[in-house]
């Protein structure tokens, strides 16, 4: 009795120092999930920069740490309106998301289309594209609102992660 239960007490201690250890992620920048972005932003801390979210105009300071360049965006099909994203979400064509292979879900990302300089947020939470080429897959809204043409189904963007949104607080 007393050599099984030293086996047991020698497995939980296994169990709980394999527990301790971080799991790492790829990308070693600071996310924000979507709501904590925007409830941070304070009103009275308008400055230069001039973003939209979900129609949403807000005047702030965001630091951005370069993600990709030359990256190949599409976005969802309509059929897609109503299912689960990866992260269990229900999927809106109509808000500003994107599926990415290996950004963290909640990522906040500014994508640029290339071809016009329209920049958009959006915030990660789905997988993929399982296209061949392509990095990211936006939400319709998101595409339309920097495609030059709304007939294209793909352009050349700019990614980049949201680091710091800055107000009058820091």
């Amino acid at each position: 009795m007393n050599k099984i239960y030293q086996i047991v007490c020698v497995g939980i201690f296994f169990v709980i120092l394999l527990s301790s250890f971080k799991k790492q992620d790829q990308f070693n920048g600071t996310y924000f999930p979507f709501s904590v972005a925007i409830d941070s932003i304070k009103k009275d801390s308008i400055k230069n920069d001039s973003i939209a979210i979900d129609s949403i105009k807000i005047e702030s300071n965001i630091l951005y740490k370069l993600y990709k360049k030359n990256a190949h965006a599409s976005y969802y099909a309509d059929k897609f309106n109503g299912r689960k994203t990866a992260n269990g979400e229900i999927f809106d064509n109509k808000k500003n998301t994107a599926a990415h292979k290996t950004l963290p879900f909640g990522t906040l990302i500014r994508v640029t289309n290339e071809a016009n300089g329209k920049s958009i947020l959006v915030t990660i939470n789905d997988r993929g594209p399982f296209t061949k080429g392509r990095e990211i897959d936006l939400s319709k809204k998101a595409f339309r609102e920097i495609a030059r043409h709304h007939g294209y189904g793909s352009m050349k963007v700019t990614i980049e992660v949201v680091e710091e949104i800055i107000t009058d607080d820091e």
